[in-house]
């Protein structure tokens, strides 16, 4: 069998891997480039494949980074099945029809520029018609049920605890006498979270696809929910909005909970309107309702029995864009949840474009910033920022409250991995993350579990016989430049290892020389700075 890897190959996004085996294709989640305009242009490139010859799409969940490109493969002929959760299946009708919305109003946009500019109108990457009949091609299985994919080919999906009707997916392909068992994490979700049940324990694999996105990084362990409520008290003090970019599907989810525990035991502040302005997030949050059955112990505990949603007077939902445009006019502050997370899209930019210049009010974002989104700037302490084509001062107090992930951090990772015995992986790939985050895993992996890591690169084929494989690599020019100066930055980082490590010994021992030490590192940072002027790095 080929297994070949076309997105999340040294990227965060964009998830999507083509198995062929016995004349048959197959891809493993059709997803969405998103974060920096490098790499959000993969998405408006050809399929590496022929639409109409993939069989069968095999859908770890509803996030568009995983399930974003699905319209565009059935635009351009796919006509088989889409394989997914019930739970997943009920989100993507409203997230793939929301991702069309997005495509056809940026085209727009777009088209509107390119005409002053004299330039040809540009066509929407897929449209509303697009989504609709994408979502025709889809069918729920359940959890931990076994079901053929084809005569050779048995599949199951198993809980991710990522969002509801995340999935880790378990495939057996058999050739001749020779069954291999294949494992793709999707995306894994942390232990003890709200809503969700934790992931589930794989017994064995002989080939694993695991995501790496926190693998160099931990969680902190505190408590979230007086931490939020520090941070709305600071910000109703100061008179100002708490504006939370969050994700429509899941961070939105979970910081609900966290608000309605608050109110509930009588901490938060009954007069504090929280708004929830995004019709994604409000359908979202029905639907997670709607399968409650997927809730953890501790959630089922809040809810009637029939998934009933609990009294909360203190929500106010926010359908309308009237409605939407009047927050950024109402006298008192509000808390204001709103799309996207990463603060690159949706109703949320008008909020941002409204309070970054206010200095009483704040930003808080609840989980992972991709490279080149806004939400990386404004985190990463940048004071002027473009917002809807406007450059905005930002005086708001910005947060982050990095505990808030759906993803599991490298020790959690680490402790799922290690657990997959009987066999225990042949090889590793490592997916979903980026390079830094990608080779602390990687050498946690090797060091801890003994076992081969490979990182692979968009366009590499894995050639699979039983436990035996062959990584034919990629060919594409962009990506072997790519290949070639991740071994030259590999270098330079162990480089910058080796010297942190003696200046801080040098320093410990000779306390003296610090101030001195000091002033040579900044020299050196600004000759860096400098010598990477000249390529408008900075």
């Amino acid at each position: 069998m080929r297994l070949e890897f076309w997105g999340a190959a040294h990227t965060v996004t964009g998830s999507c891997y083509l198995l062929e085996s016995s004349d048959r294709r197959y891809l493993i989640d059709c997803g969405m480039f998103q974060g920096a305009r490098r790499v959000r242009l993969l998405n408006y490139n050809d399929f590496a494949f022929n639409p109409a010859d993939i069989d069968a799409v095999v859908l770890t969940h509803a996030h568009v980074d995983h399930s974003g490109l699905i319209p565009k493969l059935v635009r351009q002929g796919f006509k088989g099945t889409v394989y997914a959760t019930k739970a997943t299946c009920d989100l993507a009708k409203i997230m793939l029809p929301d991702s069309a919305h997005i495509q056809e109003s940026d085209s727009l946009l777009m088209n509107r520029k390119n005409a002053r500019r004299g330039l040809e109108p540009m066509e929407p990457l897929y449209t509303l018609d697009d989504a609709a009949e994408a979502l025709k091609h889809f069918s729920p299985c359940p959890y931990d049920a076994e079901w053929d994919l084809a005569d050779n080919i048995k599949v199951k999906f198993r809980d991710a605890g990522h969002i509801i009707g995340s999935a880790l997916v378990e495939m057996w392909v058999t050739e001749g006498d020779k069954t291999t068992k294949l494992v793709f994490s999707g995306d894994l979700g942390q232990n003890d979270q709200p809503i969700l049940r934790d992931p589930s324990i794989i017994d064995g694999a002989d080939f694993l696809m695991v995501e790496s996105t926190y693998g160099d990084r931990l969680h902190p362990i505190y408590d979230k929910e007086t931490r939020l409520l520090e941070i709305i008290n600071d910000t109703m003090d100061r008179g100002g909005n708490l504006i939370i970019p969050a994700f429509a599907v899941g961070r939105t989810q979970t910081l609900l909970y966290y608000l309605y525990n608050l109110w509930r035991a009588g901490r938060l502040d009954s007069d504090i309107p929280i708004v929830l302005d995004s019709p994604l997030a409000i359908n979202a949050t029905r639907i997670f309702f709607q399968n409650y059955e997927n809730f953890d112990e501790e959630s089922l505990q809040l809810i009637g029995p029939d998934g009933s949603v609990p009294e909360f007077p203190q929500l106010h939902l926010c359908v309308t864009p009237e409605e939407s445009r009047a927050l950024n006019s109402s006298e008192g502050s509000a808390i204001i949840l709103s799309a996207s997370g990463m603060a690159d899209a949706g109703r949320v930019l008008h909020h941002l474009k409204h309070n970054l210049w206010r200095p009483e009010s704040t930003v808080l974002f609840a989980g992972y910033q991709a490279e080149g989104s806004l939400g990386r700037r404004l985190v990463e302490g940048l004071k002027r920022v473009r917002v809807m084509g406007e450059e905005v001062v930002v005086r708001a107090k910005i947060e982050i409250m990095n505990g808030f992930s759906a993803h599991a951090d490298s020790n959690q990772l680490m402790n799922w991995i290690a657990a997959i015995q009987n066999p225990k992986p042949a090889k590793v790939f490592i997916v979903h993350g980026e390079a830094t985050a990608q080779e602390a895993l990687k050498t946690r992996i090797q060091k801890e579990c003994g076992e081969e890591v490979y990182i692979p690169f968009r366009g590499d084929v894995a050639k699979i016989s039983g436990r035996a494989s062959e990584i034919q690599y990629s060919n594409i020019p962009e990506v072997s430049t790519e290949m070639e100066m991740e071994e030259v930055l590999k270098t330079f980082d162990e480089d910058y290892r080796q010297m942190r490590h003696k200046v801080l010994q040098y320093v410990i021992r000779q306390p003296k020389t610090m101030d001195g030490m000091v002033k040579v590192l900044q020299k050196l940072r600004n000759y860096m700075k400098k010598l990477m002027a000249s390529y408008n790095i900075g």
